[in-house]
């Protein structure tokens, strides 16, 4: 219920921000970005708290592993300080300032580590590995949502 309502929070934010920014000026419409931005912003909070709760499960179901959960914890770290650069991010945009370009690269490197963590992992149980997989698969396309958000949000 909580990544829910934190989804909700920072969608209904966008929105909000875009509809108040919008006379603004120029800077401000590349600073909001257009519908497209928007909807890759959304996809990437939306995989960034996907890939929170894929990891989560990993996590419980390596219980007997613990090689395994140290690695899954170290990608939800990742994933967790990805989402603390979102969060910076869009506290930028709803306050009208310019992104810090750190928060865009803490985003990056959160997601990096847990792909990194993720593809270092190599567990010995099936459901593990399963878990595992759709964990990976998870981060790869909020990486994915991320550069579209890169690219669209100029």
């Amino acid at each position: 219920m909580a990544r829910f309502f934190c989804f909700f929070t920072l969608a209904f934010a966008l929105l909000m921000s875009y509809v108040v920014a919008a006379p603004l000026g120029e800077q401000s419409k590349r600073q909001i970005g257009d519908l497209q931005c928007n909807i890759a912003r959304l996809k990437t909070v939306a995989g960034l708290a996907k890939s929170a709760s894929s990891i989560k499960s990993a996590i419980a179901a390596a219980q007997s592993d613990p090689a395994t959960v140290a690695q899954l914890q170290t990608a939800a770290q990742g994933v967790s300080s990805a989402q603390a650069g979102v969060a910076t991010i869009a506290k930028a945009l709803l306050t009208g300032q310019q992104a810090p370009a750190s928060a865009r690269q803490q985003v990056q490197d959160g997601l990096t580590a847990a792909s990194t963590a993720l593809g270092s992992t190599a567990a010995a149980d099936p459901a593990v590995d399963n878990a595992v997989a759709s964990a990976s698969s998870a981060v790869e396309g909020t990486t994915a949502d991320g550069e579209q958000v890169v690219s669209d949000c100029k």
